[in-house]
């Protein structure tokens, strides 16, 4: 009878896990949706990315639910209990990416009415395949139990994080050589910033991978580039 319970549980932990990386890969194909809308002014795309978050946000409630459940009924041991809580905070994580690629994609409907700022989308495109792939290894490093991808994925959020400061400079002096460039630079801006708060979500996922199999959270202050702005946004 253990040994049946036991295995109940684990089937049910892999079918938790499964939504997790399912869900991965819809976040993964939303960012780079959303990017390409937005560099080839595809007003359909960009509708569909908005309109698809809410499958994304189903699964979460899903995983969310199917975790809970296995924690009131099953009473895991500490090792399986943090695979159950890593689940929810991952989930969590991948939500908020989703969130951000459809912020992305109202933006940019905006951005298809006003002239475009010469080579930028092409940048903000190029910050989020160097993200989505951040996160694709960041789930792989989870699905693999891989502390050294995971740790590899923490370390590369510093290149996020120059690409961002590099654009904020660049529409900040494409708004002071125009007036007319300040709305626009304005989206772009906030569409950058929320990438880079993408490359931070899949660096939190890494260091839940770090700690599911360590058990410890990282202790050490990880690589970041100094922000050239302090302005934020919180839209979800």
């Amino acid at each position: 009878m253990s040994q049946h319970i036991v295995s109940a549980f684990d089937r049910d932990l892999e079918a938790v896990q499964a939504m997790v990386v399912k869900m991965g890969g819809l976040v993964e194909a939303q960012l780079l949706d959303a990017a390409l809308a937005l560099e080839t002014r595809d007003e359909e795309l960009a509708e569909e990315v908005r309109k698809r978050d809410k499958a994304v946000d189903k699964l979460e409630e899903q995983i969310n639910e199917e975790a809970a459940r296995l924690i009131a009924l099953r009473a895991p041991a500490a090792s399986d209990l943090r695979v159950a809580l890593s689940v929810i905070k991952i989930a969590g994580s991948l939500e908020r990416v989703g969130d951000y690629s459809k912020n992305i994609a109202k933006r940019s409907k905006v951005l298809m009415a006003m002239p475009a700022i010469n080579g930028s989308t092409g940048a903000i495109r190029r910050m989020a395949q160097t993200t989505e792939t951040m996160l694709k290894d960041a789930i792989d490093s989870y699905i693999q139990r891989d502390e050294k991808l995971a740790a590899d994925v923490r370390a590369r959020d510093i290149e996020v994080d120059q690409m961002y400061n590099a654009l904020f400079r660049e529409f900040l002096t494409y708004m002071l050589e125009d007036p007319r460039n300040i709305t626009p630079c304005m989206h772009l801006h906030f569409i950058a910033k929320n990438i880079e708060r993408m490359g931070d979500l899949a660096t939190a996922i890494s260091e839940q991978v770090i700690y599911l199999v360590t058990g410890e959270m990282p202790d050490d202050i990880r690589p970041k580039s100094e922000s050239v702005t302090a302005f934020d946004e919180s839209e979800a």
